[in-house]
């Protein structure tokens, strides 16, 4: 029989959090959980994932979260479907607020902050370390070499369209070259 370690609480419930000192996390999913997440995610694999920090009070109304979250995955590459292997370590902050008012749909502006967000009654660990994964995954994954190619669709019996045809000033430098040198038959 082995020993195996306690499970660590991923969730906190905001009420029973030290108003005080900081409470401290260390989120790492066994492999179970990481496919799982790989799938949700679109991911060829979850390789590693740790997400470690503390919740720390802010005054009497707020709640501070920094973490930092370390990943290995692998995504598809957009061109050629092959593994592309990402490294991820960002840095997350998050400060719950209690009674955070809620913007008006006619005055939506950008907050300064961006990330201020309401108090919850709990704060789950997992759900911040999968979002936090989701946002800092490459958009555009690009195995070395890969290229986009150019594809050329047209009817038959029609020329298709070339970059040169977009631009309709790209002659004009060509067209003025031809005109100044020209001779002036004024006469």
């Amino acid at each position: 029989m082995t020993d195996a370690a306690p499970a660590r609480p991923t969730r906190f419930r905001t009420g029973g959090l030290s108003p005080r000192k900081p409470t401290r996390f260390h989120y790492a999913p066994d492999a179970e959980v990481q496919a799982s997440l790989a799938q949700d995610l679109g991911l060829l694999a979850l390789r590693k994932l740790e997400f470690a920090g503390q919740i720390t009070p802010d005054g009497r109304d707020a709640m501070v979260l920094t973490a930092t979250l370390t990943a290995e995955c692998d995504q598809a590459c957009i061109v050629t479907l092959a593994p592309v292997r990402a490294r991820i370590s960002e840095e997350v902050r998050r400060r719950y607020v209690v009674d955070l008012p809620a913007p008006d749909a006619d005055e939506m502006e950008m907050p300064e902050d961006d990330t201020v967000e309401p108090m919850p009654e709990v704060i789950d660990i997992a759900d911040i370390a999968a979002e936090a994964l989701m946002l800092a995954l490459p958009l555009y994954p690009r195995a070395p070499g890969a290229e986009l190619g150019n594809l050329t669709l047209a009817p038959d019996g029609v020329t298709p369209l070339e970059d040169s045809d977009l631009k309709p000033f790209a002659g004009l430098a060509a067209l003025a070259g031809r005109m100044a040198a020209k001779p002036d038959k004024e006469g």
